[in-house]
């Protein structure tokens, strides 16, 4: 049962914007000591492909799990646990001094993750059901936001020379609390049964074009979290505190973006909204790959990071217009096929770099946007 009295909705909404800020913060900083990392294990491109391909197994493996937990438990009470786990264990890669022992953190990662995250994202769109305008891409924003404010702390981190030993463990207490502290004002969502299904089951047809819009959108996104920061050093000859300036111009984009998408999308519609974030992604990979300067490289981030902000929303959004189905559940049903982005994507431009080199690699996935763009004009207008 939904709780729809007007201040109680501001809480709620307040407490699960929160969660998108706890998402956004550990994960951004993670990302922004993944070339530190990598330096202290000696990783080549390869290796380091190796190694981040743990987060998404990790993620896809735990999907049957979670889709069953949503079924049985509140989406909160699992977005709960996911938060505390995913924090706990976001204190342990500066321990690390193996690669079998981070992939083994990253595997933790990655399912506890994928517990926060698909629960969370429930939460939002059983939010938005309380609204007639849309605020979705907001939720979103906060996780931007987040993730603008924990490459940030990541800068100062690598440019003051303070170990991730250090450096995790303090953010991973912080969130620990945030999300202890915020998880009574969040919503009980009733579980809606469901018809039995295999346990790595396909969307339905009706959603099985915004599923491999998300997986596009998904690759995308991830692979500017894992590599932007190495593409940019590599290809600019930079040091790594300045590297990550283009990281923080790609957040700062996403995070306009996803602040700014529900007032567009009331504007253009969703639909139109997508076919250009899908250009936007062809784009400025496409331009940083072509011309990998500072002075290209940050338009270009700035696109991809406009490009990327408001798909995967957009799209549960969508989604979640369907009644008959818990939206926490949906979100899963989606997101086994956008996941996979995770999976296959992000690991593979470690491979082809050592194939190539990351110029070609971030060429080759320019194709993820135009990808987006051939799938959003076959959408049927839902806006």
């Amino acid at each position: 049962m939904y709780i729809n009295t007007v201040p109680q909705q501001k809480h709620i909404r307040t407490a699960c914007s929160i969660f998108f800020f706890i998402s956004g913060f550990g994960y951004s900083s993670w990302a922004s000591r993944i070339s530190t990392i990598q330096q202290q294990l000696h990783l080549n491109e390869a290796q380091l492909g190796t190694v981040l391909f743990a987060m998404p197994v990790g993620l896809i493996l735990t999907l049957p799990l979670t889709k069953l937990l949503l079924k049985k438990h509140s989406s909160n009470k699992i977005m709960l646990i996911g938060a505390l786990a995913f924090n706990i264990i976001l204190c342990l890669p500066g321990f690390t001094n193996s690669i079998l022992q981070l992939m083994a953190v990253l595997f933790g990662f990655g399912a506890s993750r994928n517990l926060m995250n698909i629960s969370m994202n429930g939460q939002s769109v059983a939010v938005q059901s309380f609204y007639k305008k849309s605020i979705i891409t907001t939720f979103h924003g906060v996780w931007s936001m987040a993730g603008f404010a924990g490459a940030g702390v990541g800068y100062l981190m690598v440019a003051n020379n303070i170990g991730t030993h250090i450096h995790l463990p303090i953010v991973g207490g912080i969130m620990v609390l945030l999300a202890l502290f915020s998880y009574p004002h969040t919503l009980y969502q009733e579980p809606v049964p469901e018809k039995p299904r295999p346990v790595f089951s396909l969307p339905d047809k009706s959603v099985l074009g915004f599923a491999l819009i998300c997986f596009a959108c998904m690759a995308a996104e991830n692979v500017m979290y894992d590599w932007a920061i190495i593409y940019f050093e590599r290809s600019t000859a930079t040091s790594s505190s300045f590297a990550i300036t283009g990281f923080v111009v790609y957040m700062v984009f996403m995070t306009m973006g996803r602040f700014g998408g529900d007032l567009i999308v009331h504007r253009f519609g969703i639909v139109n909204i997508i076919k250009i974030s899908g250009l936007l992604v062809f784009f400025g990979l496409l331009f940083a790959s072509l011309w990998p300067t500072p002075w290209v490289i940050f338009p270009s981030f700035a696109m991809v990071g406009l490009g990327v902000s408001c798909i995967v929303p957009l799209i549960f959004s969508l989604a979640g217009k369907d009644k008959s189905a818990n939206s926490a559940s949906q979100v899963a049903s989606i997101s086994t096929i956008g996941y996979l982005g995770f999976l296959v994507v992000p690991p593979s431009v470690g491979y082809l770099a050592q194939a190539t080199s990351l110029r070609w690699s971030f060429g080759i996935l320019s194709f993820l946007g135009m990808l987006i763009f051939i799938l959003a004009i076959n959408i049927k207008n839902k806006n």
